[in-house]
């Protein structure tokens, strides 16, 4: 590098050379006049300095059993009111430092790997989703816990209370009467829900084992693992007539008494081909489907040009509703 710089600082000057070479003009006079490369002395060690067997002793009762879950900083201070120094907290920490050990000392917890659910349905009362939510009462921090259970297939509610707490009592006696209700059969059904307490609760894992109901829980902080809860909970409260607060637990329980066959056999779901859940959940969407083809067809009929020739379909209904559907990986043997 020395040689190409001398080469060409003739032409543009040794500043120039050295700089485009990214060398230094001392080691650029130091190379060309001959003289030798600088050796860097050894550092002498500081008087100050911890000899070896106190830095072993030091290494020694950070790495003890007593110590070792315990910043440097709790080291030192612990020592001290022992009456003992052995050395700086800086010195600590550059002993570890020497050794690869700066790093957190503390035991990790370790979480449990939750695998992502994943659930289908193609009928009504075979996939069922279930959550509370809080409704505002009249006072700061003052709620009303509203229980839904929702259809996955057909989104129809089929069973919902109004309390004044969460209770895993309570949410046993809405799913009992609900099952009783839907009359839901042994190994038919499968209740989803996120990880509250009561959700996990054992009263109600003892409630679907007895029932025959398989349970299955969200992954923690994933709320699109609970989709259709969350969204009618959405409808529900973005509604015109959702009040902000509620005076009493009677109000919220009047609200939902209309709030929720309006839900059922008036909302149109664009999930379910714009059905209301009542007609999915009650096997009507079929026959509403091919009404709606007849009304499309006959205006076909009149006017095919207001459709430039293209036959009108009214929106197609659900085959099967998924909770995470598993993603379609294509075989690269088959062509």
């Amino acid at each position: 590098m020395t040689a190409l710089a001398q080469s060409i600082a003739g032409e543009v000057g040794i500043k120039a050379a050295c700089d485009g070479l990214g060398i230094t003009r001392s080691s650029y006079y130091r190379r060309t006049r001959g003289a030798p490369p600088r050796v860097h002395k050894q550092r002498r060690p500081s008087s100050l300095a911890l000899t070896v067997a106190e830095k072993d002793e030091v290494t020694a009762l950070l790495d003890s059993q007593r110590f070792a879950d315990k910043a440097p900083a709790a080291v030192y201070a612990m020592l001290l009111d022992e009456g003992r120094y052995l050395c700086s907290v800086r010195t600590m920490y550059r002993l570890l430092d020497e050794r690869g050990e700066v790093r957190e000392r503390r035991r990790q917890v370790q979480r449990p790997a939750y695998s992502k659910p994943e659930l289908m349905a193609t009928a009504p009362n075979q996939l069922w989703s279930w959550d509370i939510t809080k409704l505002h009462g009249p006072a700061k921090w003052n709620y009303y816990y509203l229980y839904v259970i929702l259809d996955v297939f057909s989104r129809y509610v089929v069973g919902w209370m109004v309390a004044p707490c969460e209770s895993k009592a309570l949410a046993v006696s809405l799913i009992e009467e609900t099952c009783v209700k839907q009359g839901i059969k042994p190994d038919q059904l499968t209740i989803h829900a996120d990880r509250g307490s009561s959700m996990k609760s054992k009263p109600v894992a003892f409630l679907m084992a007895d029932l025959g109901i398989t349970k299955t829980h969200s992954r923690p902080h994933v709320s699109d693992d609970n989709p259709f809860s969350e969204a009618q909970f959405k409808t529900l409260k973005y509604h015109s007539s959702f009040p902000g607060k509620f005076g009493c637990i009677q109000d919220a329980r009047s609200h939902c008494r209309i709030f929720f066959p309006w839900y059922n056999h008036d909302h149109r779901h664009s999930g379910i081909g714009m059905m209301t859940p009542f007609d999915v959940h009650h096997g009507l969407g079929e026959l509403k489907h091919g009404l709606r083809a007849d009304v499309l067809e006959s205006a076909f009929a009149a006017h095919p040009q207001r459709f430039k020739g293209r036959m009108p379909k009214p929106p197609a209904l659900p085959t099967e509703v998924w909770i995470n559907k598993p993603c379609q990986t294509i075989d690269a043997s088959v062509n």
